[in-house]
């Protein structure tokens, strides 16, 4: 089974790129970040004529998340749990089945920027209640994934210039800690656990020709339960993707599960 987590930077932007990265890669599950989109509004149709079931978490102009899955997809549910009053889409759940059942966690980790600020307290607040729902991801002892865009550089090597990322809230001491605290609890970094090294990115800005120098970082991640971590074939980054015509600053980045 081949599932891919894909930052999209707004759908309305994205109805070429994406179906026509569809069409080429095939995969079984999509996670989809930053829809930008109330739900009435996405464009299921374009997606179920593929095959796809759709479930969507959508807020206007902002943020959103997405599940496309040419399996049935059970038991959805949405919002990150932990904070009645947080009213911003990140966070969409479902199960899948295969030859075994696979739950299904998308996110869209807050940004944090600027840093110290409101709105780090707000990602790192976030952190928690993500790793509160990580422990029972891994109390389950099933096969669960949580992926998506994790606004999280996890180490130097995930960034091409990592000197000038020190103070960004993607990078800073306590956004790895609290990607470490949950990883610590026994999940795989699908795409480390395949590949090392550096020179190896999910984003790329629009500025400054950064996809022309290779100047990205890598920002989104597949963790794995162990259940889940034992059925893992492959991790691969679409890198090319960036270079095609209308991308998002992000690309997909895939796993394939014997599932």
């Amino acid at each position: 089974m081949k599932i891919a987590t894909f930052n999209i930077n707004g759908i309305k932007a994205r109805t070429e790129a994406l179906p026509r990265w569809l069409d080429d890669a095939q995969p079984d599950v999509v996670l989809l970040q930053e829809i930008k989109s109330v739900d009435e509004n996405f464009p299921r149709e374009m997606f179920e004529d593929r095959g796809y079931n759709v479930e969507t978490h959508g807020q206007k102009s902002f943020n959103g998340v997405a599940i496309l899955s040419k399996l049935q997809l059970e038991d959805v549910s949405r919002g990150l749990p932990g904070d009645d009053n947080d009213e911003q889409a990140r966070w969409i759940e479902a199960t899948v089945v295969g030859k075994k059942a696979l739950r299904l966690c998308g996110l869209y980790l807050p940004n944090g920027n600027p840093a110290p600020g409101p709105k780090y307290d707000y990602k790192l607040a976030w952190m928690e209640r993500l790793y509160d729902r990580a422990k029972a991801l891994m109390k389950s002892e099933e096969p669960a994934l949580m992926a998506g865009d994790y606004n999280i550089i996890p180490q130097a090597e995930d960034a091409k210039r990592p000197d000038a990322w020190q103070e960004d809230a993607l990078f800073r001491p306590e956004s790895r800690s609290a990607f470490r605290k949950i990883l610590n609890l026994g999940f795989t970094e699908a795409f480390r656990a395949t590949t090392q090294g550096p020179d190896h990115y999910s984003f790329w800005d629009y500025q400054a020709g950064a996809w022309n120098r290779n100047d990205g970082i890598r920002i989104d991640h597949f963790l794995l339960t162990p259940q889940a971590a034992d059925l893992m074939r492959d991790c691969q980054i679409d890198a090319a993707v960036r270079g095609h015509e209308k991308p998002s600053d992000h690309v997909p980045v895939w796993i394939d599960l014997d599932l």
